[in-house]
């Protein structure tokens, strides 16, 4: 039984940390979440705090790390203040409706809002089951949980919005997968779960009252401006479209796979969520993918723009009971609002590439010459990271210049007549090779969590009780555009034998 507890151990103590909980979601109708909750488990152990975002949370890095702390992070004490809930939600999945998903294995904690004045949910995942398991064990294996904290906490120092990794913690429990697999939980920080499938379970079930309350508590908490618009559930279907598309651009821009862009791992907060089969590209090519479980490519690459928008039609549809009594003018307005998706995600994609190419002063004919290096590195298997971040010193007109990046290319022609024609572009600007190449450090990393590493990490923690390559790696990723040379190594591509061709879920 998914609520079968033990209260003496569960219950809080006076050792127990300080969480300043604030909680508004738990205030809705029983129907939208299950009370439960975390299941203990044997042997809590930390591996890893992240101490800035714990202090951003008003929370105290020395206490949680004590035994009374690590047991709230693995779920092994409710902490005073906390209403433990799993939220209920529906969506689409690969494009196949599933009516009743929910938290199967994550309890929201509660909310915190933090010394910037925003609120943001607390999380575990992998607390053990909850009535939306569907016969799952509720629980998370190490493995997932260090991807999700390495490529969590890359995307936040790129600059991309996202959940955050507050804590991991190992159960000293062994779970079911294909093999067995040291267990872990993993303590989660987001501006809100609420996803497009939170409003789709509303949806699907008729219940205009709760789809309507839903959307009144999401205004107030993520668009309050929204309220005093003459249409305010329009207006805040458009900031979802709006922030949706700006997300989207910047997954492009740093060559991330989010692997299962399902709607109920859409956030309408436009936060990146649910790291399962994620990854970021080595070889660039549009139709690249790495999920197991996407056999047909419907989230690869070059279709997450595509994707994006499908998901926000089907909100939009959920939604469509709230924009007018009149269908015909609802979808009429649903549907314009929803057409300026792609309009949001070029300008912001094409933006990116202006800077991650050093244009300062934008022309016509920018996109073309961004299109035309895309297409050479696609033939060529050029790596993304490192052409990008090799023309930051390819800006001087000599062979020595371009040497690193022309490495990148087999057949280095192609680049070079490229490159003929970017440096005559960038010539028509008022701009010095000097100011030119910060624009461009500033938007093409020279880190990422690369694959065959984040596997390493893994392998190294699951097989042998080794962390030193996890948090190696987290360290190095904390300052993605700025050059480490101690850490040189993890900026190549992988060898090889080092080729990750498939990255799992995890559940």
């Amino acid at each position: 039984m998914y609520c079968r507890l033990d209260l003496a151990v569960l219950s809080p103590t006076r050792q127990d940390p300080h969480f300043p909980f604030e909680n508004t979601y738990a205030r809705l109708p029983d129907r939208f979440f299950a009370r439960v909750s975390p299941t203990p488990v044997t042997n809590p152990q930390l591996v890893r705090l992240n101490e800035p975002l714990a202090q951003e949370l008003r929370l105290d890095p020395p206490t949680l790390r004590t035994q009374e702390g690590v047991a709230v992070l693995g779920g092994n004490r409710v902490p005073e203040g906390a209403e433990p809930l799993a939220m209920a939600y529906a969506g689409f999945q690969f494009g196949n409706w599933v009516p009743q998903l929910g938290d199967g294995r994550a309890i929201l904690l509660g909310e915190i809002v933090g010394r910037d004045g925003v609120r943001r949910d607390v999380q575990l995942k992998g607390a053990g089951p909850t009535r939306f398991s569907r016969g799952g064990d509720g629980r998370a294996g190490l493995g997932p949980v260090l991807r999700e904290y390495v490529v969590s906490e890359a995307m936040a120092r790129l600059g991309v919005p996202t959940t955050r990794a507050l804590a991991v913690v190992t159960t000293g429990e062994q779970i079911v997968r294909e093999t067995l697999l040291p267990g872990a939980v993993l303590a989660r920080v987001a501006r809100s779960h609420i996803r497009v499938g939170t409003f789709q379970f509303f949806a699907g079930r008729g219940d205009t009252d709760a789809l309507r309350a839903l959307a009144d508590y999401t205004i107030a908490r993520h668009d309050p401006a929204a309220a005093d618009a003459e249409q305010p559930y329009l207006t805040f279907f458009r900031g979802i479209v709006e922030r949706q598309a700006t997300l989207v651009a910047q997954w492009q821009l740093v060559g991330f796979i989010h692997g299962v862009m399902n709607t109920d791992n859409t956030s309408v907060a436009g936060e990146t969520i649910d790291y399962g089969p994620c990854a970021f590209m080595d070889a660039y090519h549009p139709q690249t993918v790495y999920s197991s479980i996407d056999r047909a490519g419907r989230y690869a690459y070059g279709q997450q723009p595509s994707v994006a928008r499908w998901n926000l039609a089907s909100l939009a549809q959920a939604l469509l009971p709230l924009f007018g009594d009149d269908e015909e003018a609802a979808v009429a307005r649903a549907t314009e609002v929803l057409e300026s998706f792609q309009a949001r995600f070029e300008d912001a994609y094409r933006d990116g590439l202006r800077r991650k190419l050093g244009v300062t002063e934008p022309r016509d004919d920018d996109s073309a010459l961004a299109d035309d290096l895309l297409t050479c590195m696609a033939e060529s298997g050029a790596d993304f990271t490192l052409t990008f971040r090799g023309l930051c010193d390819a800006l001087g007109d000599t062979p020595s210049a371009s040497a690193a990046v022309r490495r990148l290319f087999p057949e280095p022609s192609a680049f070079d007549a490229w490159a003929a024609r970017w440096r005559q572009r960038l010539a028509t600007e008022q701009c010095s090779n000097a100011e030119r190449r910060d624009v461009m450090r500033a938007a093409n990393p020279r880190f990422i969590p690369r694959n065959h590493l984040v596997e390493e990490a893994i392998v190294a923690a699951t097989t042998r009780g080794e962390f030193g390559p996890f948090e190696t790696l987290v360290e190095v990723l904390t300052h993605p555009y700025d050059d480490q040379p101690a850490n040189e190594r993890c900026t190549r591509p992988p060898r090889p034998d080092q080729v990750v061709r498939q990255t799992f879920c995890g559940t």
